[in-house]
């Protein structure tokens, strides 16, 4: 029975979401060198192409379709044959199933656009393009099927990831390091100046971030009903409270940086992702505060192990959204979500351990198959642009343009 209510509650969400892509671009963008910008916004806007015409055609049938061993979805809704307006009762009863899948789409297209921050300035426009669809259908796929897809093995583990912490955030922060380590260090990496370019830039990417991710994890609910609230409310929390932290690291360190607290909000935002429709408040504010530490520091040694994974995906995506999938083990309720599970601090260790397990799995295979997809790019296409355009900027080398 379709409720009015909630699928439009979806839908909005959806906008925030589908918002979100550009609003990486400028997070991004705003942290390259001037010569960069455009390439860097172009790569973001460029996965909300793509992934949209991929998630059609056969990305959400490999990820929700009928299960083929828990490992990955069947071909049976390939084009979105039998996906219509009537609802599909084993994801979402009260919204058409179309509702369901652009939701989904939605989270699909942003995972590719966050990785494009370990290998900005230097890679070429059309191997982004290519790497970013064959790792949509083969690393994102079948992950979002083992978690979220009816059948999935780590759904049926009992693995909890309301809104993506591990499917999104995990997959695309490990990635973006294995590709960072395959494609090599920026030209004069460690001798040029690479400040941030436009750093209020980077904060309206940041604000637009926070407003999307009400819908990111408010909109998983799939209805309009008090968990869409509570997830609302911890996100906002969590966000906030990361973002303190951080300023007050930064300024322990030297100034209470404005690029830092912009930071500070996305690591906390990743980090209650996949808590948000499973704790309160108060375990928002820990999550949150404790992200910021661990990512603030994962920044401050792989600068020292000079890893030039250029805009730190890594250390805020793929460690904050560890954190986050660890922290529901230990602070999820079912008071909060009878549909969830209790964690530790409730009595039940065991869902501390199935939540670290699902994060190494995740992380090993996004990070392995990365390495492959990367290596098989570069030696068909080359990953790399020129030395010579790398100098000029992608700007002007891959598209002709200026910022």
């Amino acid at each position: 029975m379709i409720n009015a209510g909630d699928t439009a509650w979806v839908l909005i969400s959806t906008a925030l979401v589908i918002l979100m892509t550009p609003a990486v671009g400028f997070f991004y963008g705003g942290m390259v060198r001037k010569k960069n910008i455009l390439s860097t916004i172009m790569m973001c806007f460029a996965a909300l192409m793509v992934i949209s015409i991929q998630w059609v055609l056969f990305g959400y049938t490999l990820a929700f379709g009928p299960t083929q061993g828990g490992i990955i979805g069947g071909f049976d809704w390939l084009g979105l044959i039998g996906v219509g307006q009537a609802p599909n009762a084993d994801y979402a009863a009260t919204i058409p199933a179309l509702a369901f899948m652009i939701f989904q789409a939605a989270f699909a297209i942003v995972t590719p656009s966050l990785i494009v921050g370990a290998f900005v300035e230097r890679i070429k426009f059309s191997s982004f393009l290519v790497f970013s669809v064959i790792w949509a259908t083969i690393v994102y796929d079948p992950v979002a099927h083992w978690i979220w897809g009816v059948g999935g093995w780590l759904r049926n583990l009992g693995a909890l990831d309301f809104a993506g912490g591990t499917v999104v955030h995990v997959t695309a922060g490990f990635s973006a390091l294995a590709i960072a380590l395959v494609i090599g260090k920026r030209l004069g990496y460690g001798k040029d100046n690479m400040e941030p370019s436009n750093i209020p830039i980077v904060v309206l990417g940041a604000v637009l971030l926070w407003f999307g991710w009400f819908g990111f994890n408010g909109g998983s609910a799939l209805a309009a009903n008090g968990l869409a609230v509570s997830a609302f409310v911890v996100t906002n929390t969590a966000a906030a409270a990361a973002a303190v932290v951080w300023m007050l690291l930064s300024w322990l360190h030297r100034r209470p940086s404005v690029l830092g607290v912009a930071t500070g909000a996305v690591v906390g935002l990743v980090a209650i992702t996949p808590a948000s429709g499973f704790v309160d408040p108060l375990s928002a504010i820990a999550i949150g505060g404790i992200a910021a530490v661990i990512s603030y520091y994962m920044i401050v040694l792989r600068m020292k192990l000079r890893i030039d994974e250029s805009l730190d995906a890594f250390a805020c995506h793929g460690m904050g959204g560890a954190w986050g999938a660890v922290a529901t083990g230990i602070f999820a309720s079912k008071a909060i979500n009878p549909a969830g599970a209790d964690g530790l601090i409730f009595g039940n260790p065991g869902l501390v351990w199935t939540q670290f397990l699902t994060v190494a799995v995740t992380g090993a295979f996004a990070f392995g198959v990365t390495i492959v997809i990367a290596k098989i790019v570069d030696a068909t296409m080359g990953l790399r642009v020129a030395g010579n355009e790398e100098l000029v900027g992608l700007d002007i080398s891959q598209h002709a343009e200026t910022a």
